[in-house]
Order: structure tokens, then C-alpha cells, then sequence
């Protein structure tokens, strides 16, 4: 009989080897799938209990007073986990915790096999958007009564695990035999479940309709859409009406509907741009209601024109919200069929072919990569859509996904049986057969910059998150290289004695190839490797030197350097360009052989796979050898900047390397705008002080082919918001800085103390916010205050914005991605902190050089690029606080030039009107404390 126990445990801290001790034990038996018994009790740790650890768990010191100790309750702890799998959510923490108390007092260490249900959750629920006990328990529908106490903890572990079996136990032959193979490498001690299971379904004639196996592989069959019939629909006003007037489906199918006129406006408007063929420019304020306002029209023109219409947004968060919460609202809304397709580039997509080769070899393969293997295994079972967006891989699994990604596809063969499988080959039929295709503007660009290759056909496409467009598009009419990448490519090819790809070429074809190659490959790889550590190495040291003088972070805390070859410290300049020269020396002798091998091959190749990743790494190498010589050895040119950026504290190579257009708008204007229809950009951040020239001027549009709008936000701003401003503050500019973040922090807390946390603090500088926190935590009681930070709390922005609305008194501090996107409605969220007016430093890269291009024509730089780019990054942020009707709250701006420089009033006025104070803090803390 199977016997299962699972244990959590409270303590006094995270680390036992530390000698933190247990306070709290909880236990639950499982047999034939049933809970059977269970075990709890607080033990008395003979040390105080830390308040951060009450304020967590609510164990306080009298709770364990008179609790027995580990030694007297030892015996029969040992006794529960005879002849049984030891069961625990992060089995390391609760076995090392459980071995050092027994340890301690001279008992035999528990040798169980181990179940850890983090490691199982990963393999089995690949898709759960987090791994942590209370999260995985609302995503699975399993109670958890009273979190972070031990007996609750283990009840809510030991449901996670029956689930995670029940999963396991529908899993088809082909999985459960790739996962015992992998089976060693975990931490779980699977095997005996894994090969239990294997032998019942030897012996199985049952077949999943759902699935379908080839080559070993099991994966969900694709659902192929049928054709709609073609229906009769009205006139456009007869459509809206419909939906939107009193009695319309809208209102049918939302219990608390209320009639937003902008949303209606904003879906004319579009409508009308699409009749006149002309491009319009919208801007809707939060609470429009925007992505239903543009999906309605676009779907009507679709289907009543027969051509298809793209929606591109800057975020996949967006896209997900349009394909899981939009479109089936807009299903329920029309009469009428149609069809919807999600088109990301080829790198998001699996490729079978590819993985099925990579699966079979495992020789190298770490921890990571065993777990990403046994994710996507299961993954496959029931994916549809093939795009690894659906999957939380551990960190190194998306290197491993890179190599079995489509992109790593060279020539695709329509005949072959794998392309009938291709998720992408599928992605873009569904793509080409559908009304609507949502891609995101990446892809978009790529596909500007291809001669429109990539996505099917279009006259007309709505763009939202506008503000992002230029920026993306500069991007991709860029390029970026870096050392981890370089490389990357270089082991993977590998040497001739490698497990690797020209090792396994040489093992397959070795009497097809001239040993005079063979042994001339291993001295060029290893100096190709050695010249690409040493140019990157050199190239960071060359930084560090000339960033004594000038000094540029990114936002992510890299340091930054712009660079001219004409312009560079000759001598040392130099020395990188002799280094640069030797690399693409070696490269190119690496490309020459392996296009003589490929070659020499041509007749002899087993598979096309292996004639595809030869010209796929000739390609990558000669990609390389490209950028190189843009980056370092072609003439400047005043239409691109280009700069280097280093991790300051990271390796000596840790160096990305940049080039980019200063200015995009004339290449949009001529190779986009004018080749288009009706383009139609959308954001809730696209004018200044109610202007749309910026945007337009960057994005290459005259008045003459554009439509402009602004739809003003539904919501109640003189009611709902105060914005306060402190007069008091010490001015930065005199190399004051210590003291404003001092001052910052006092009024974060003290604004704090009165919204009981709750608080959102925006930073434009991640040194500012990495000082402000360690002063925060020197200042506030953090038993009392969740303080969570960008880049110091461990996490994606996604995590951090849950962390934060888990704790009842939290405080958020972000930088750059934080200031828009993040959405915080209801009472979670109830002050905004804007620290500084979110200008770009003046020696960021790009920002210098686009301004060095203005000034030369004639132009103002700061009232033509700082001043708008920093206003439309002002209301972005602006925009976190008031999310629905019934939010109320404070944006407290600690940066008094809104108030004292004469360009103040173009942020204030780029706002909705809303009461204003400026007064001392003190005086604001006191206005603060009525008005809540």
C-alpha cells in the first residue's frame, strides 16, 4: 500500500543551518488517495519568535511559551513517516528544517523518498501563472483556510497533490515514458509512480480523441475553424445600436452596464476613418472602454468588406486580455460570426520537429533543463496554440527553448509530416483564413521592415498603445548584439570532440569530410570563442575608463556609453578595432568551412535537418560579422546612434552593444502610412497640453492624411483624485540628493501611515530607488508595511503587482515599466507617489543623439522631445491611480518644477482638471488625513 505524508512547517526564519528553529508542525496522512490522519503542534523554538515571522504567520512568543519541545515530540514525529513518501510543498526547506531538529538531538535523519508538489506543480500545471502555495490553490479551486500555519498549509498540500496525481494519472503513454527517462535528474523521487503508471497503459487500448502521437511525441490535436457563412448585416448605426443604446446587447450581457458616449464616439470615429481611407490619430482616456470601441468597427468592416483587418498592441498582456475577456464579450454582443487569429513572430512557437531531436539527447542537461524538457512534455497534452507565452519556464529553460523554437528552423519543407504539425505553420493558416488577426508590434514592424512577408495581407490595422510604435520600430530597424548570445551560438556548434552539433556531424559523415577541415576546425573555435571574450572584455573596460568622465544608467541600472568610431580615444579605440578585425577573421574562416561541409554534403545528407542547421549557423555567423562591422568598422552616420551598455557590477563581459535610427518618421511615412489604407493609433497617452504634434511629427503623418480625436474619461477626477504638491522640498539641482530622497521617504511615510500602505512610488532612476528602499526599511516598521521593490524583490512586474495586492499595508516602488500598464484597481491602490517629472537623463544614447539631430535642424530639442516625451510618461503614470468609478485617491508630486519652471503647466494642463494644494508636508499630510 502507498502511503504519502505530508509535512509544512512554521520557523523562525528561513534558514536552519542558521539554527532558526521549528514553532509549528503540521502533518496529513495520505492512503489510497485519501486522507487518513493528521498531526499538529507548536513547539517551543527556545529563542523569541522575529515579528516579521508573528506578522506572517500570527505564532507569537506566548503561543509556544508552554509548548513542548522538539526533543519531547520527536519520537512520534519520527513514527508518522515510517515506510511512506515524505511530502512537502519545497521539500528542501521542510526536510532540512525536519534533519537538523533530529540531528540536533541525536535521532536517526530521515532517508523517505521525497514528492516536492513545487517541482510536480512546474511539470504538471506548466500554464499556473505562479508556483506558490496559496496562489497554485485558487488557480486548482482548493479552499485554504488560514495560510502560513503549518496543519492548514499541509491539508491545502495534500490536496494540491491529489490533483497533481490525477493529472498525472491522465497522461498518455508516450509523456509518462519521456518522463521517466528525465525522472533522474529531478528532485522528486517519481520513478516508481511514473513506471506504475507506464505498465497500465501498456496493457491500455484506450485512445484520447483529444491527442494525437507521432514519433514518440503526444500533443493535443489542433481544433481547425470552419468557415463562417456569409450573413445579412444592417447599416453601421443600425450595428451600434444594437449594442450600445438602451436595451442593446451590451447591457444584456453586463449585470452593472453603464452608457460610456466616448466608447460609442470612439467607434464612429474609427469607422469614419475607414470609409474615407485616411489615417486617424485617438486618444481615450482611461475608462473609455478602447479596445471594445475599436474591436466593434473593426470587426464589422472585416465582414462586411471580406478583407482581413489587424489589432496590434505593444504588450502580450494586452493581446491576452482582447482574445480571453474581449472577443468572447463581442461574441455574445453580434448576431453574426467570425473569426478571430493570435500571430507572434516564429521564436514563440514550438517547433515538434525540433524538440522530438533535442528530447532523445540529454547528455549536457542540467536541472533546468530536465524541468523545462518534463514542462513542455506535459505542456504539449494541451496546448493548442504552441506559443511558450503560456508556460512560466525556470530562467535557463528559455535558452533551451531557443533551440527548439521555429525560429531555429531554417528551410521549411511543405512535405514533410512535421510541417502538417508546425504550431506556426498553423498559427499563420488560421491567420490568412481570419477576419481579425491580433499580432503585437514587433511582429509588425518586422514585417514593415520584410516588404510585409510575414503577416497575411492588410490594407487596414489599428495600433494601440500607440505611444510605443516609434520605439519599437526604431528598434527593429536596428540592431543589438551581445556576448552571452555570441557566445551562446559558438557552444552550440562546438567543438569536434563535443556532444555538440559539428561533433555529431562529424561522428554521422567522417568519410565525406577532408581531415585537412576537421583539423583546422577546433583551433578556429576555441580562438573565435577566446576573441569574442577578450573584444567584450575590452570593450567593457574601454567604458568604465571613459565613464569616469560621463556617467548614463539605463533604467534597468546598466551603464551606458555612446560611441563614434571618428570620435573615440584613438590608441585605445584601436585596440578594439584590431580585436574586432581578428574576430570576423576567425568567423569567417568558420563560415568558409562550414560552407565547403555543406558542400561537400549536398548529395550526402541523411536528413534535411542536418543540411538546415548548417546554413542556419552560416547565417548566424554571417549575422555576426554584419554587426560587427556596422557597429565598429563602417563609417558613422548621423541618421543612427549607436552605444554600448554594461552590467556595472555584473562579469567583465557582460556587454550589449546597440544601434538604432535617430529618426524613423520619413522611412514610416513612405514604407508604411503611404502603403496603407487606414492605419488608426490609439493610446490613452498621445497628446501634450491636448496637442497631437508630437506623436505626429514622430511618426513621419501631415494633417492632410490624418484624422485626430480625443475622448475625454468617463470618470469624476474633481471627485475622485487630489494631487498635492510640498513647497518644502530641498532642491536637487544643488547636489542636494541625499537630502530629497531623505524628504521622500518621510513623506512616503507619513502618507503611509495614513492610507494604511496601499501606496504606488514611481522613480525615474533606479540608484533613487534602490537608496530610497534601504532607507524606507531603516524608517518603517516592515513588520507593519510590505515594502516591495523593482530589481531589489525578487520577480517579474506581473509578480510584484500580485505580491502587492496579496498584503493589506504594502507599498510598491517601480521605475520604468511601472509606469504604465500596471493596473491596481479598487481599494488596493489609494496614493501615487510621482517622485521626479520623468524626463530622460540628457545623456541617455538615444536621447542625445535625437536631440543633436534636432538641434542641427534648426529645431528646439527640449520643447520638441524632452518636454513631450516626459509629459506623455507623466500622465501614463498618472493613470495608475483612478482605474473605475469608485476609486478615490492622492497623487502627491514631490518634484516642485510642476509648479516653479515654466513648463509646469504643460504636464498640469495634459491632465484632467483636479483640485491642486501646494503646501508644506506637514500641511498636505494634514489635508491628506480629512479628505480620506
Amino acid at each position: 500500500m502507498e502511503r504519502f505524508v505530508v509535512i509544512d512547517l512554521e520557523t523562525t526564519g528561513h534558514s536552519a543551518v542558521k539554527r532558526d528553529k521549528i514553532i509549528e508542525v503540521g502533518i496529513v496522512v495520505i492512503e489510497e488517495n485519501e486522507v487518513v490522519d493528521s498531526y499538529g503542534t507548536f513547539l517551543n523554538p527556545g529563542k523569541s519568535i522575529p515579528e516579521f515571522i508573528s506578522s506572517l504567520t500570527g505564532i507569537r512568543d506566548e503561543d509556544v511559551k508552554d509548548a513542548p519541545t522538539f526533543e519531547e515530540r520527536a519520537e512520534e514525529i519520527a513514527a508518522l513517516f515510517e515506510d511512506s513518501y515524505l511530502i512537502a510543498h519545497n521539500v528542501p526547506f521542510d526536510m532540512g528544517f525536519i534533519n537538523a531538529e533530529f540531528a540536533a538531538v541525536g535521532r536517526e535523519l530521515l532517508q523517505n523518498p521525497v514528492l516536492d508538489t513545487v517541482e510536480l506543480a512546474r511539470v504538471l500545471y506548466p500554464k499556473a501563472p505562479s508556483y506558490k502555495l496559496g496562489q497554485l490553490a485558487e488557480y486548482l479551486g482548493i479552499h485554504h483556510e488560514d495560510p502560513h500555519r503549518a496543519l492548514s498549509d499541509a491539508y491545502v498540500t495534500a490536496k494540491l497533490f491529489l490533483k497533481l496525481r490525477e493529472r498525472l494519472d491522465n497522461l498518455p503513454y508516450e509523456t509518462i515514458t519521456h518522463l521517466i527517462r528525465l525522472e533522474k535528474m529531478l528532485k522528486s523521487d517519481l520513478f516508481a509512480l511514473l513506471a506504475d503508471r507506464e505498465n497500465e497503459l501498456a496493457f491500455s487500448t484506450q485512445e484520447d480523441p483529444e491527442l494525437e502521437t507521432f514519433q514518440g511525441l503526444a500533443f493535443k490535436k489542433i481544433k481547425e475553424t470552419k468557415n463562417t457563412p456569409q450573413t445579412r448585416i444592417g447599416s453601421y448605426g443600425d450595428f451600434l445600436d444594437a449594442i450600445y443604446e438602451e436595451g442593446g446587447t451590451l447591457s444584456q450581457q453586463m449585470a452593472r452596464y453603464e452608457k460610456r458616449t466616448g466608447q460609442r464616439e470612439m467607434s464612429e470615429t474609427i469607422y469614419d476613418a475607414f470609409q474615407s481611407r485616411r489615417h486617424a490619430l485617438i486618444e481615450a482616456e482611461t475608462g473609455t472602454g478602447k479596445s471594445l470601441a475599436y474591436i466593434l468597427p473593426a470587426i464589422y468592416d472585416a465582414v462586411i468588406s471580406g478583407q482581413r483587418l489587424v489589432i496590434s498592441t505593444f504588450t502580450t498582456q494586452l493581446q491576452t486580455q482582447l482574445l480571453e475577456e474581449e472577443i468572447p464579450l463581442i461574441r455574445n454582443l453580434l448576431p453574426f460570426p467570425f473569426k478571430v487569429a493570435l500571430l507572434k513572430g516564429k521564436s514563440h512557437y514550438i517547433s515538434l520537429e525540433k524538440f522530438e531531436r533535442e528530447l532523445l539527447s540529454t547528455e549536457k542537461d542540467n536541472y533546468d533543463i530536465t524541468l523545462t524538457k518534463a514542462m513542455i512534455l506535459v505542456w504539449l497534452t494541451e496546448t493548442q496554440t504552441g506559443d511558450i507565452d503560456e508556460v512560466q519556464l525556470p530562467s535557463s529553460g528559455y535558452l533551451f527553448f531557443r533551440r527548439v523554437s521555429t525560429d531555429t528552423e531554417a528551410h521549411v519543407d511543405p512535405q514533410s509530416p512535421w510541417f502538417l504539425r508546425s504550431y506556426y505553420q498553423k498559427a499563420r493558416k488560421a491567420a490568412q483564413q481570419a477576419d481579425i488577426v491580433i499580432t503585437n508590434h514587433a511582429l509588425l514592424a518586422t514585417d514593415i521592415f520584410n516588404d510585409y512577408q510575414l503577416l497575411p495581407s492588410y490594407d487596414k490595422v489599428i495600433i494601440d498603445e500607440a505611444h510605443h510604435f516609434e520605439e519599437t520600430a526604431s528598434k527593429h530597424y536596428g540592431l543589438k548584439l551581445d556576448y552571452m548570445n555570441m557566445q551562446y551560438t559558438l557552444n552550440q556548434i562546438g567543438e569536434t570532440n563535443d556532444p555538440k552539433f559539428i561533433g555529431q556531424l562529424i561522428t554521422k559523415y567522417r568519410d565525406f569530410i577532408e581531415e585537412e577541415m576537421i583539423d583546422r576546425w577546433d583551433d578556429l573555435i576555441i580562438d573565435a570563442k577566446y576573441e569574442t571574450d577578450d573584444l567584450f572584455r575590452g570593450i567593457f573596460q574601454y567604458v568604465a575608463e571613459q565613464n569616469k568622465h560621463q556617467k548614463s544608467l539605463s533604467d534597468i541600472g546598466r551603464t551606458q556609453y555612446r560611441f563614434e568610431n571618428s570620435k573615440e580615444d584613438t590608441a585605445k579605440w584601436d585596440t578594439i578595432l584590431e580585436m574586432t578585425n581578428r574576430l570576423m577573421f576567425f568567423l569567417r574562416d568558420l563560415i568558409y568551412i562550414l560552407a565547403r561541409l555543406d558542400q561537400n554534403l549536398a548529395k550526402q545528407y541523411e536528413d534535411k535537418y542536418d543540411k538546415n542547421e548548417v546554413e542556419q549557423y552560416i547565417e548566424q555567423l554571417q549575422q555576426y560579422m554584419d554587426h560587427l562591422e556596422s557597429l565598429f568598422l563602417a563609417a558613422d552616420s548621423p541618421k543612427f546612434v549607436k552605444w554600448v551598455e554594461v552590467e556595472t557590477y555584473g562579469a567583465k563581459n557582460a556587454v550589449y552593444l546597440y544601434s538604432e535610427p535617430t529618426d524613423i518618421s520619413g522611412f514610416l511615412s513612405t514604407d508604411f502610412f503611404a502603403k496603407k489604407e487606414s492605419v488608426i493609433l490609439t493610446s490613452a497617452t498621445l497628446t501634450m497640453k491636448n496637442s497631437f504634434t508630437f506623436i505626429k511629427e514622430r511618426l513621419g503623418l501631415t494633417d492632410e492624411e490624418i484624422e485626430t480625436k480625443k475622448i475625454p474619461s468617463p470618470f469624476s477626477y474633481k471627485d475622485q483624485v487630489q494631487l498635492m504638491i510640498p513647497t518644502d522640498f530641498p532642491d536637487i539641482k544643488h547636489g542636494n540628493q541625499d537630502d530629497f530622497i531623505y524628504a521622500t521617504c518621510e513623506a512616503i511615510f507619513s502618507l503611509a501611515e495614513i492610507t494604511s500602505g496601499r501606496m504606488l512610488v514611481l522613480f525615474t532612476s533606479y540608484d533613487m530607488l534602490k537608496k530610497s528602499y534601504y532607507l524606507l526599511k531603516e524608517i518603517m516598521d516592515t513588520s507593519t508595511y510590505a515594502l516591495i521593490a523593482q530589481g531589489i524583490s525578487s520577480g517579474s512586474r506581473s509578480r510584484l503587482k500580485k505580491n502587492f495586492q496579496t498584503f493589506d499595508q504594502s507599498i510598491l516602488l517601480g521605475t520604468s515599466s511601472f509606469w504604465e500598464g500596471v493596473d491596481i484597481p479598487g481599494e488596493d491602490l489609494s496614493s501615487l507617489v510621482i517622485v521626479r517629472l520623468p524626463f530622460q537623463p540628457p545623456d541617455h544614447p538615444i536621447f542625445e543623439a535625437k536631440s543633436a539631430n534636432l538641434k542641427e535642424n534648426g529645431k528646439n530639442a527640449f520643447m520638441e522631445l524632452s518636454l513631450p516625451n516626459a509629459v506623455i510618461r507623466f500622465k501614463q503614470g498618472f493613470g495608475r491611480l483612478i482605474r473605475s468609478n469608485t476609486d478615490r485617491g492622492i497623487v502627491f508630486v514631490c518634484d516642485s518644477r510642476i509648479i516653479q519652471a515654466r513648463y509646469g503647466k504643460y504636464f498640469l494642463d495634459s491632465i484632467p482638471e483636479i483640485p491642486l494644494t501646494k503646501d508644506t508636508t506637514q500641511q498636505l499630510m494634514r489635508k491628506a488625513e480629512e479628505w480620506f
